[in-house]
């Protein structure tokens, strides 16, 4: 678990790399003081959400860290701003509307259909060359029961909604720990 100070750090973190973008700077983060951000070292999973007036507007992330989380965040918020295919990339007018949202994940399980716990579990589903990976609040967030959540697990791979009764297809769980400007 992050302390709260490491979260703060994290989420302004990524609001700097955001205003630096839209003044044309190039940000790079100083090594944060490892003996009072000692979290911020490891390698992990992150996925940074934007919303705007509660409604999603970027979400992306990386499965498994390559780089330390202070460096992997700054790189993953301008992915949900710009690169996320479902938006168009985010104008500098809309900067101040955004809220974000960090989630670092845990590593993942592989696991059965039945072990998947709503609310609790963030799920990855493979097949092939088709993947889809929906974060633990999604369940919750859209009120959808275990099943419901599998289904558009599958959907998001853009595989039929009953993929995982293919033997081939694999399940993953992971948890997460979120957190957001709400909080600070």
């Amino acid at each position: 678990m992050l302390s709260r100070e490491e979260r703060r750090y994290l989420l302004k973190l990524c609001r700097k790399t955001l205003e630096a973008y839209f003044q044309g700077k190039s940000f790079k983060p100083e090594p944060p003081p490892k003996d009072v951000y000692p979290h911020l070292y490891e390698k992990r999973g992150v996925f940074v959400t934007l919303t705007k007036e509660g409604r999603l507007r970027g979400c992306i992330g990386v499965l498994q860290g390559e780089k330390p989380l202070y460096e992997e965040v700054c790189e993953v918020v301008l992915s949900s701003a710009f690169r996320d295919p479902r938006f168009l990339p985010l104008k500098e007018s809309e900067l101040d509307e955004i809220e974000i949202e960090i989630s670092i994940l845990s590593p993942f399980v592989k696991a059965h259909p039945e072990e998947v716990e709503v609310g609790k579990h963030g799920i990855y589903i493979k097949k092939g060359p088709f993947r889809g990976l929906l974060l633990p609040q999604v369940a919750t967030e859209y009120g959808w029961d275990r099943e419901t959540f599998l289904k558009h697990g599958c959907l998001k791979a853009g595989l039929p909604e009953n993929c995982l009764e293919d033997p081939e297809t694999e399940l993953y769980i992971f948890t997460a720990e979120v957190f957001s400007e709400r909080e600070i």
